[in-house]
């Protein structure tokens, strides 16, 4: 599955990601998605595997109505090994998280690819204690590997907002040999949480690997900011423009500092998040698309339905009248 899941990433003009877990799981099913390693101990739960079961299922069939590739990804960006000490828990769960993934994919009737998300040691939206870059090879080596023995089709590095450590994320995810993706934590400014542009941490880290990343892209951010992020003038590139990829968004619009630890679900209509999301594809090409904070079933199907809509009228023939972007 992992040349599959390069080919799909390289060549398919649209690709439905998931949409969000942690919210889902604690506000819907009431579970603690907190604690050093968050999510990653729910697959030792019943209540938690059914959950993640349900939720990955119903996302899964909406790709299958639309015709799309799916991307989901295991629940386990905390799960490095000093967290999951700290939690109580072992390496046991990188290869339980995909093993349950695997059991969703056992009945999909559209290509699903299972990830294993990684993500900093540090705080993903301010940079604080983040890693240098071969503080971060090492430290990222253990669970990159754990991943490519579980049998995962690639590796996501999450929320990345620093480029030393994310050289490093990227080191060791590209020793396993796996395809990778690589999603930053951007802001308006077009820039990392760590000021790095765009498109000089493309470049870094695809000049540094042997096997640089299958692609970029953001997520736990809105589709507004990204799009500012990209028309600035330091990331109206070629290299971005073939390589930044993909978005997991957020309904909603604030930055992290308003956002993160916020006690309310900050939301916004499904339509409305899937224009904005194809305002992206439209401008700046981008393919994957799946949801963050905010976002459920009615958002991710509102996105399912605007790709499918916007290839229907790029094969209609000119002088049909229906042309034109979503």
């Amino acid at each position: 599955m992992n040349e599959d899941f390069r080919a799909c990433v390289q060549n398919e003009p649209a690709i439905l990601m998931e949409g969000a877990l942690g919210e889902r799981l604690k506000r819907e099913y009431g579970l603690d998605t907190g604690g050093p390693a968050a999510m990653a101990g729910l697959v030792r739960t019943d209540p938690g595997r059914s959950a993640l079961k349900a939720l990955w299922s119903q996302y899964l069939e909406i790709a299958q109505q639309a015709g799309l590739p799916f991307l989901a990804a295991t629940p386990t960006r905390r799960a490095n090994r000093q967290r999951l000490a700290d939690a109580g828990l072992d390496g046991g769960v990188i290869a339980e998280n995909t093993a349950l993934l695997a059991s969703v994919r056992a009945g999909a009737k559209t290509p699903m690819y299972i990830g294993g998300l990684m993500g900093c040691a540090g705080d993903a939206y301010t940079a604080k204690g983040c890693l240098t870059q071969r503080e971060a090879a090492r430290f990222h080596c253990w669970q990159a590997q754990l991943f490519a023995q579980s049998g995962v089709d690639y590796l996501m590095a999450g929320i990345m907002p620093a480029l030393p450590e994310t050289l490093g994320m990227a080191a060791a995810m590209s020793e396993t040999g796996l395809p990778y993706l690589i999603s930053f934590t951007i802001t308006a400014s077009g820039r990392l949480i760590d000021g790095t542009p765009i498109d000089t941490a493309i470049a870094a880290i695809d000049d540094a690997q042997k096997n640089p990343p299958a692609g970029y892209m953001t997520n736990c951010v809105h589709p507004s900011i990204v799009y500012e992020a990209l028309a600035q003038p330091v990331n109206r590139t070629a290299r971005v423009r073939s390589r930044f990829l993909g978005i997991q968004a957020n309904t909603c619009a604030l930055p992290y500092d308003q956002m993160d630890g916020s006690a309310q679900l900050l939301t916004a209509p499904p339509q409305a998040l899937a224009r904005d999301m194809m305002r992206l594809r439209d401008r700046y090409g981008l393919r994957i698309f799946g949801g963050c904070c905010g976002t459920d079933q009615r958002h991710l199907q509102a996105v399912a339905h605007a790709l499918v809509l916007g290839q229907q009228r790029r094969v209609l023939p000119m002088g049909s009248g229906e042309g034109g972007p979503v």
